[in-house]
């Protein structure tokens, strides 16, 4: 089968300070962030970690809207992305705004207003708010700030509102700041509002999106030393299945918020590469028949958002996954293919039933999520093949479902360990339980022991017991550096004693009760005195 998808490489195109700008010549693995600092010469966005934790580089990536999608700005999808692990051949075709964006707007609301109103603001609203409420101080961390203030900026002025405190908060939560102790950059984000309106011009940036359309694929190559490395760009699931089933060694990319560390901190040669972020069939989340649907390349803020709207009480650990960059650009089948122990969503999906969708050429298979895993970091995939999406039916939804992540820091931090639990009823009897766990073993799996200690008992404190000591026969959790062996599993027990607080037939402890969410606003309030 021919998998080419042109008859050449091409550059990458995407808009960037207000026109079409053409980028050949630098290897795939290229980051955003070097370019901007060493080709663009654009250095107000900074480098802090290089691993998408600090964002001190966060930029804002423009894409063409669906029509009717509810978030779009002025027909662009805006989402916030660490520069510093996104390569560059992903930006083609899309939009590239940083801090450098912001002073421009200024400059061209200022002259398209008539003479006798021109104004002489230097500053966006948002740079002005945070020099009012002094949100800076060494300034590193500064910028990153600014674009993801930007962002909830652009977002909430298109829709007519104003976030709350806390909504601010969760935005921010992947921008670590050193100095202010965050109290006056979230004073800036409300402060913000109450400026005048400086707005992004959106239609040159959408004309320029559209004449930058590619529905056959886009195909970079550069050489390094002798070689010549590709990236491969498919925009159809036939496309990316040929592919990949051509060349089973290349690597899959889609939001690089892991593949990009391996390049950053380990010096990985990954050689050729097929990225899945342009397939449109892979970023599908819908109901099917009577299952939910979550294609492999939707985003983890999507896929979450899907969860969280179906499972009210799965907001918590959407909200606490990594940070706004980090799921606006990985992505949920992302995050279950690569296997790692502590992954986040693998015990929320095995307490919901989800089966794996694999695919290799014309065939399709599926199985149970935890008959994925084999072994660590080893799993059921073949060469050839590649994960297509998830199952969820939507019966296992109706149950009382809880996720709970347990870490150092409360955002924007990997798990010590994470658990995934469901269960149903039948009057006081346990009908069926998940227990799933991660950061317990080697791979993410269901407490068979603890489990069958429940299944067809009442819900009861005794019950409860006995599955908790049935989960020191399920796993014998490792020390490291985030947590203790027996941590793990006392903690594991807790948690396990928590599910049956929420959820037991007499008075419940209710969701709201141990949510950040309900509790900070309260917190917050009688600290600063309100």
């Amino acid at each position: 089968m021919n998998t080419s998808m042109t008859d050449s490489t091409q550059p990458i195109r995407f808009f960037h300070r207000g026109r079409i700008v053409d980028v050949s010549g630098i290897h795939p693995t290229r980051s955003v962030l070097d370019w901007l600092r060493e080709d663009a010469r654009c250095t107000g966005t900074k480098e802090g970690c290089n691993e998408g934790d600090c964002g001190a580089c966060t930029v804002v990536i423009g894409e063409l809207a669906e029509a009717g999608e509810k978030e779009a700005v002025g027909g662009l999808r805006l989402s916030t992305v660490n520069a510093c692990i996104q390569f560059m051949p992903t930006l083609h075709g899309k939009a590239l705004f940083t801090v450098e964006d912001l002073k421009a707007q200024c400059t061209r609301q200022r002259d398209r207003a008539p003479r006798d109103k021109q104004t002489t603001v230097q500053l966006h609203p948002v740079q002005q708010a945070m020099v009012d409420c002094h949100g800076s101080q060494c300034g590193f961390c500064t910028p990153g700030f600014v674009m993801s203030l930007w962002s909830t900026y652009e977002h909430h002025c298109n829709a007519g509102t104003q976030p709350t405190r806390q909504q601010l908060a969760d935005d921010l939560s992947g921008n670590l700041c050193r100095c202010t102790g965050y109290r006056p950059i979230l004073d800036a984000g409300q402060r913000m509002f109450d400026l005048p309106s400086v707005r992004l011009d959106t239609e040159p940036v959408v004309a320029a999106l559209q004449s930058l359309k590619h529905d056959i694929g886009f195909e970079y190559a550069a050489p390094l030393g002798q070689r010549m490395d590709h990236f491969h760009a498919p925009t159809t699931l036939e496309q990316l299945a040929a592919l990949r089933e051509a060349k089973p060694a290349a690597q899959l990319l889609s939001g690089s918020t892991d593949v990009g560390l391996w390049v950053n901190k380990q010096f990985r040669d990954l050689g050729d590469i097929i990225y899945v972020g342009d397939v449109a069939g892979m970023k599908v989340v819908e109901e099917r028949g009577d299952a939910l649907y979550i294609g492999a390349g939707a985003s983890l803020e999507n896929a979450f958002r899907a969860l969280a709207a179906r499972v009210p009480s799965l907001t918590d650990v959407w909200l606490r996954f990594a940070s706004p960059p980090i799921r606006n650009a990985g992505t949920m089948g992302g995050n279950v293919a690569n296997g790692s122990p502590i992954g986040d969503s693998p015990p929320v999906l095995m307490s919901l039933d989800a089966e794996i969708e694999l695919r290799r050429g014309e065939r399709v298979r599926r199985m149970p999520l935890p008959d994925f895993y084999v072994d660590y970091m080893k799993n059921e995939l073949e060469p050839g093949e590649f994960v297509q999406g998830l199952w969820l039916p939507l019966a296992a939804m109706k149950r009382q479902v809880r996720a709970y992540k347990i870490s150092k820091r409360f955002d924007c931090d990997i798990s010590a360990l994470c658990g995934g639990f469901a269960v149903e009823l039948d009057g006081e009897i346990v009908k069926e339980v998940r227990l799933a766990y991660g950061g317990m073993a080697a791979i993410v799996k269901r407490a068979a022991r603890a489990e069958a200690a429940l299944v067809g008992k009442p819900w009861t404190q005794a019950s409860v017991n006995a599955a908790k000591a049935a989960l020191a026969q399920d796993f014998k959790p490792l020390s490291d550096m985030r947590a203790s062996a027996d941590y793990r599993l006392l903690v594991a027990q807790n948690l396990l004693q928590r599910l049956w607080l929420e959820t037991r037939a007499k008075d419940p402890l209710p969701v709201e009760a141990t949510s950040v969410w309900s509790v900070m606003p309260h917190a917050v309030a009688t600290a600063e005195g309100v």
